[in-house]
């Protein structure tokens, strides 16, 4: 049992170092030997867990993506008619903008890989069609129940997680840019509106 949780606590600590070093580095500027130096373990204990560098950033990402899907999905399960729900999902871009946390680099960095390696482009395509999908099923529950024009579901979808995505890309790139987490809010805001019923009609 020790033997197993020193196991995890050795992988955590891999996994964080490589965040930290991803975030400050760069990809390309990192190297296993970075990471290693960083989580304080050994080229030998990198590699029982993980198969190469490409391996942690996968991981990473994975994580990342599938904690998103979660909450979005909790968010999905209240009982609340659609544009109310899909207005509590962008809280969760707002704290996201808001944070500090240094896993944000980490979508550039995603960005620039995909856009480069079809292995992770691939690897991590899943998780966004997860999210376009779970965004289709709200936009039908709305038409469902009235509160939505009858559009198309899918390529409403697309437009809310487009705008979503954007905001995020544009809050990192230019923090200082615009008050991003309102802009983030009105912006949904401002789509939902084209998308709602109108309920005097």
């Amino acid at each position: 049992m020790k033997n197993e949780q020193r196991r995890q606590e050795t992988r955590n600590s891999i996994l964080s170092a490589a965040t930290h070093c991803f975030a400050l580095k760069g990809y390309d500027g990192t190297g296993v030997a970075l990471i290693c130096e960083e989580a304080g373990v050994s080229k030998g204990a990198f590699y029982y867990h993980f198969q190469s560098k490409e391996a942690v950033f996968l991981e990473l990402i994975n994580n990342w993506l599938s904690e998103m899907e979660k909450s979005l999905e909790n968010i999905a399960m209240d009982a609340t008619p659609v544009p109310e729900t899909l207005m509590n999902m962008t809280g969760m871009l707002q704290a996201a903008l808001q944070s500090e946390n240094v896993e944000k680099p980490l979508f550039l960095e995603l960005w620039i890989r995909a856009s480069r390696d079809e292995n992770i482009r691939q690897n991590t395509i899943q998780p966004y069609r997860k999210y376009r999908h779970l965004f289709t099923r709200l936009i039908e529950q709305g038409i469902e129940e009235g509160t939505l024009k009858p559009v198309d579901p899918d390529s409403a979808a697309q437009a809310i997680l487009s705008l979503a995505s954007g905001m995020f890309l544009q809050g990192l790139m230019d923090p200082k840019g615009a008050h991003w987490e309102k802009a983030a809010a009105d912006s949904i805001k401002f789509l939902l509106e084209g998308l709602k019923q109108n309920q005097e009609g």
